[in-house]
């Protein structure tokens, strides 16, 4: 196919590598990043997308994808396929899917889950909102730059169910972290709560797989200095994300809400911005009870 690629950066960079090593003809655009290898430079947005099948957004926000769309949306052929796979607010995936709709275009909201890491390996997994047909034209892309790719509904539902994954991910990482330094405080070896946590009614993806404590479990950023695999900054923008939804939905998210106030605090307030989001056990760790 041939595909425009806007957004360059940590996770677009490598999604656009893995396309272009597939043998996709693939023009890319970004303000700053370099182009990935296979990837040909276009001087626009609206260049990258000119003549494209598809064409493949990863913006840090709901308010430049929608100045980007305002770009591209113009200057892509009839019967393209717009695919963000941004994480934005589920309003501005609607808006952005309307808006490339009455242009003549189908459209697609594809949020990732895996990281920068599952960018580079092409192990992604894909939350995907959108009609049947354009989710078919690009799932076989999807397929190269992921694991799976899982079909939610309508546009807007894989925002949907990217902010619902991400706020469980947030309230369990809290908890797991919690749940460690309390067994710190109580005497109880760390290796030993895992071992009974990790095969009872405690078990999690936060602490079976991605386990916050070093030496222990699964290994993970936690074993690196709590470099970020998945930085803290970023689960606030998903936390706050999910509370913006809540409202609109009038949906009661008390644990969502509190994991969001606590990754405020961390990142805002304290040492927390640029480290991993499982970086809140050494937080507790120096925490007594207040």
């Amino acid at each position: 196919m041939q595909i425009g690629f806007i957004g360059l950066g940590n996770m677009g960079g490598p999604m656009a590598a893995n396309l272009a090593k597939e043998g996709h003809d693939v023009v890319g655009f970004d303000l700053a990043a370099p182009m990935p290898e296979g990837v040909t430079k276009a001087a626009t947005a609206a260049e990258a997308a000119s003549g494209a099948d598809v064409v493949i957004t990863m913006l840090p926000n709901g308010a430049i994808l929608r100045s980007v769309a305002d770009e591209i949306i113009p200057a892509m052929k009839q019967g393209a396929v717009f695919a963000d796979c941004s994480t934005v607010d589920v309003e501005s995936a609607r808006a952005v899917a309307d808006q490339a709709m009455e242009a003549g275009l189908m459209a697609i909201d594809a949020p990732v889950s895996g990281g920068i890491t599952g960018a580079a390996s092409g192990t992604l997994t894909f939350m995907a909102g959108g009609s049947q047909e354009a989710f078919d034209k690009v799932k076989p892309l999807l397929d190269i730059m992921g694991q799976k790719a899982v079909h939610c509904g309508p546009s807007g539902n894989g925002q949907a169910a990217k902010i619902c994954n991400n706020m469980i991910l947030g309230v369990t990482m809290i908890a797991t972290c919690e749940a460690f330094a309390l067994a710190d405080k109580l005497g109880l070896d760390r290796q030993a709560m895992y071992d009974v946590v990790s095969t009872s009614s405690g078990y999690s993806w936060t602490m079976n797989a991605y386990t916050p404590a070093p030496g222990i479990g699964a290994k993970s950023p936690a074993d690196n200095g709590y470099k970020p695999g998945f930085a803290s900054e970023l689960m606030l923008k998903d936390l706050r994300l999910s509370q913006q939804a809540a409202e609109a939905a009038d949906a009661d998210t008390p644990m969502g809400m509190a994991a969001t106030e606590l990754y405020a605090q961390f990142v805002e307030a304290e040492d927390g911005k640029g480290t991993d989001f499982s970086a809140m056990l050494p937080r507790f760790e120096k925490r007594g009870r207040s």
